[in-house]
């Protein structure tokens, strides 16, 4: 056989290896999710996003804790510490393309709650919180979130024809994976009130320490 038709027929190989979608599956062998039909049309259907695992926990990302003294009750303004942040990442990345808003949509609607779906960081500048105390103690003023952190799969439309195509993934290992917050909460803890576990607060509440 000649040069040109040996790397002819290389190239068709290719061609349909590169069209059987993949079925790679993590270490933990879970199911993962696919798309609802095996093709789709190109010219309409680009990517379709599947959510694999979904951890949510909860993140002081400032803080600051203090003494009111008896006798010194009244409004106060204090500079909160960053003590932590969380980032929307694609793959560890925090530049991504902006239709993985997509796969970010359904991890909200995965763990029901309202996360950010574009490039965001919890990060910002000095925060100030102004509180009023009538009590004495030791409290902890917190700024903080949810973070929502996984593993999704993405299959792109590769096509076959003029308006058909095959859902391929396109991600290296089987998966990859993502990082998102839900809304930012500010919120108050005292020393002599224990927050329920596994809350935002109790985390804050944690923080205040000797209590």
């Amino acid at each position: 056989m000649s040069l040109s038709k040996r790397l002819a027929a290389t190239a068709a190989a290719v061609t349909v290896a590169a069209l059987v979608p993949l079925t790679a599956t993590p270490a933990s062998a879970t199911t993962l999710p696919t798309p609802p039909s095996p093709t789709c049309n190109p010219n309409i259907e680009k990517v379709w996003d599947g959510v694999v695992t979904a951890q949510v926990d909860p993140v002081v990302t400032e803080f600051i804790g203090f003494t009111v003294a008896p006798g010194s009750t009244g409004e106060y303004e204090w500079s909160l510490a960053r003590v932590d942040s969380v980032s929307t990442t694609v793959n560890s990345s925090r530049e991504f393309t902006a239709d993985f808003s997509g796969l970010f949509v359904k991890v909200g609607f995965k763990t029901s709650l309202s996360v950010i779906t574009t490039k965001a960081t919890t990060e910002t500048e000095a925060i100030k919180v102004k509180r009023s105390f009538t009590e004495p103690g030791r409290y902890g003023l917190y700024r903080g979130t949810r973070k929502v952190a996984g593993q999704f799969v993405r299959y792109t439309c590769a096509r076959t024809g003029p308006t058909t195509g095959l859902w391929i993934n396109t991600n290296p290992n089987g998966t990859g994976t993502y990082t998102t917050f839900a809304d930012i909460e500010f919120g108050t803890v005292v020393c002599t009130h224990p927050e329920p576990a596994g809350s935002l607060s109790a985390l804050a509440w944690q923080r205040i320490g000797n209590c």
